[in-house]
């Protein structure tokens, strides 16, 4: 199904759908036709739609007063490809099951791997570096702020094994800096020969 063209086509009551109707804002981003070839891939169009949805839907559950974080950054795998990953607020369930918004907040974050190491720069502005909690292991990084003003948190899945000693980290003008050191990969001696018996 082609979401760009559904002048003839019915479509759902769904309140949360941004792709609904006549004042549809998505359908005139996407109309480029450079846009449209970039998010040709149903999946990825799958993906944007379930997250305008969910974004809706958070929105109709806020609460006056109270701010809504959300967003989205797309970059372009190896393969060309664009990878889409939001960040913000969280549509979360009471213990009731009620929808509501997370205080959290789940920072925008982007990660470079290195040749030595792998580098990963954090936004998390409104806070002292006092209030950050840094917790690495050999594959993940967990960023956690719970402070009166701001909460932020995060778990990074690192794309390889680093050395938690070696882990640095700095705070300023809201933007969290962390370099860990890669663990050496074990050099193959040119394999091992075996006798034949």
């Amino acid at each position: 199904m082609d979401p760009f063209d559904d002048e003839n086509n019915e479509k759902k009551k769904n309140p949360h759908d941004p792709f609904r109707g006549d004042d549809d804002i998505f359908r005139d981003i996407f109309n480029d036709n450079r846009i449209r070839d970039i998010f040709s891939d149903d999946k990825v169009m799958d993906d944007i739609k379930k997250m305008a949805e969910e974004m809706m839907k958070m929105f109709t559950n806020a609460q006056p007063g109270k701010p809504i974080v959300h967003g989205y950054k797309i970059e372009f795998g190896p393969d060309g490809r664009p990878q889409i990953e939001d960040f913000g607020n969280r549509s979360v369930r009471s213990p009731e099951g009620v929808p509501t918004i997370s205080d959290e907040i789940e920072p925008l974050t982007d990660i470079i791997e290195g040749e030595n190491d792998v580098a990963i720069t954090v936004e998390i502005p409104g806070v002292e570096k006092e209030d950050i909690n840094l917790i690495a292991t050999e594959d993940t990084l967990e960023i956690k702020v719970d402070s009166p003003k701001r909460k932020y948190h995060k778990r990074i899945d690192l794309p390889c094994n680093v050395k938690t000693k070696s882990t640095k980290a700095t705070y300023k003008n809201g933007i969290l800096d962390i370099v860990l050191d890669k663990k050496e990969k074990k050099k193959d001696q040119g394999g091992f020969k075996v006798s034949i018996e």
